[in-house]
């Protein structure tokens, strides 16, 4: 199905990307919170599955064969993700963002409260793992949702020279998820004794999740649907079809925009999840030190994401992407040299440098991303593209890294499968069209 002429013509004030869009600080905020709640659940699943759940639901096992069990479970939430891509991409192109944002926001509360409430093995047997890998696939359904829908909040609100910048709002709310959940986790420890946190302090965060899913929810009543998708609704160029018209008519944009997040996640993976495994079990250093680095490194994430998406805005999306795959290339190497050292100001600078890296790419990840596709299928196309190489990128990446630790005891297998994933990237990255301040 062709596209009607208006979907080629950029945004401007006249399309309500104007004075009639939400002020940039209540978009960005309500573009993020749904970021921030998917990576505050996921940063407290991550450490609770490196720290907790070998003990709480996996007792019965070595301990680092423990953890790449509760590992298993975290990729459960990415392979449920492409199913809440495709049905909340869908609903997205066809009902429009908003109300897919609230559905998904509060679907990821409710179940993240839910495993704060769950018996562990020792009460329930195999039910408690078997309903903990069950609340984490529906959470994954959600999550598929969420992504696509909370860029285009804000991309589409706002002005084609700034889409780098905008979309990136919903990038820096897995900086602030991964540092809220960081900070609350560390000060539960500092307050807890060792057998308490495990016990029942654990749960705390799980259940503060809901504090998240209301404050969110009343971010996003401040914002009405996007003109983008208001055009389309007007001119009657929605389509009934758009999973069929993604995989049909933009199946390389699907291919090339999966494949430029796949090295990003991975490097993520590695810099975030696997250091609280490799900090506390192979280093044997205290717990809190690996937390405080996430956090540090968290914390610069979420000041400079920002930054990189506007750069992108004047650089083009693809410079800056290749710049970011390089250096995480180098930095896959280094990393562990500096963990390797034991020493707390290095290991922190290591998390803290590699998240800048991260941050390079992931800046224009969000336009780049979804500017891939046209606005009729953007949100489904974006969601699958996003859904799909999650899989293969950020959910088999902590387990992979792990068994390859295992297996191998060298961490040099370990930063050449990083390096792998990243030239995936690269070559993605490199064949794309640029579309920075390209009509959407």
């Amino acid at each position: 199905m062709s596209l009607s002429s208006t979907e080629n013509t950029p945004l401007d004030h006249k399309d309500g990307a104007g004075d009639r869009s939400p002020k940039t600080a209540r978009l960005a905020a309500a573009s993020s919170i749904g970021t921030a709640l998917e990576w505050y659940d996921f940063t407290v699943y991550n450490i609770m599955a490196a720290l907790i759940f070998n003990h709480v639901f996996f007792p019965s096992f070595d301990p680092l064969v423990g953890t790449i069990l509760a590992f298993s479970t975290y990729a459960v939430g990415y392979i449920s993700r492409p199913i809440g891509g495709m049905v909340f991409g869908h609903l997205g192109d066809v009902l429009g963002r908003r109300f897919v944002l609230v559905t998904t926001l509060v679907m990821m509360g409710v179940t993240t409260a839910l495993m704060g409430l769950l018996p562990g093995y020792a009460t329930w047997g195999i039910w408690s793992p078997l309903l903990l890998v069950s609340l984490r696939f529906i959470q994954g359904i959600a999550l598929g949702g969420e992504w696509a829908g909370a860029v285009l909040l804000s991309m589409e609100h706002g002005k084609p020279h700034q889409r780098g910048r905008n979309a990136s709002f919903a990038q820096v709310g897995p900086s602030f998820g991964t540092l809220i959940g960081t900070g609350l986790i560390t000060l539960i420890t500092l307050a807890l004794s060792a057998d308490d946190f495990q016990h029942w302090g654990w749960r705390i965060p799980f259940v503060l999740s809901l504090v998240l899913v209301i404050f969110g929810l009343w971010l996003r009543r401040g914002v009405g649907e996007t003109p983008a998708f208001l055009k389309l609704e007007k001119n009657k160029n929605t389509t009934h079809t758009p999973i069929k018209e993604v995989f049909t008519q933009h199946f390389r944009s699907l291919l090339v925009a999966g494949g430029a997040r796949i090295g990003c996640d991975v490097l993520y993976a590695l810099v975030v999840v696997f250091t609280l495994t490799y900090v506390t079990t192979v280093l044997h250093l205290p717990r809190p030190l690996a937390l405080t680095a996430a956090m540090l490194g968290a914390l610069g994430n979420a000041i400079t994401v920002p930054m990189f998406g506007a750069l992108s805005d004047k650089w083009g999306r693809r410079p800056v992407s290749i710049l970011g795959a390089v250096l995480g290339i180098v930095w896959a190497f280094t990393f562990f040299v500096l963990l390797n050292s034991a020493q707390p100001l290095w290991i922190c600078l290591a998390v803290i440098i590699g998240l800048q890296v991260h941050a390079i790419m992931y800046g224009p990840q969000a336009a780049f991303v979804t500017e891939q596709f046209p606005t009729r299928v953007r949100y489904a196309g974006s969601s699958l593209a996003y859904t799909l190489s999650g899989i293969i990128g950020g959910g088999f990446a902590p387990l992979i890294i792990t068994s390859l630790y295992e297996e191998y005891s060298t961490t040099l297998v370990i930063s050449a499968y990083v390096t792998v994933t990243l030239l995936i990237t690269l070559c993605c990255v490199f064949i794309a069209k640029e579309t920075a301040n390209k009509p959407l």
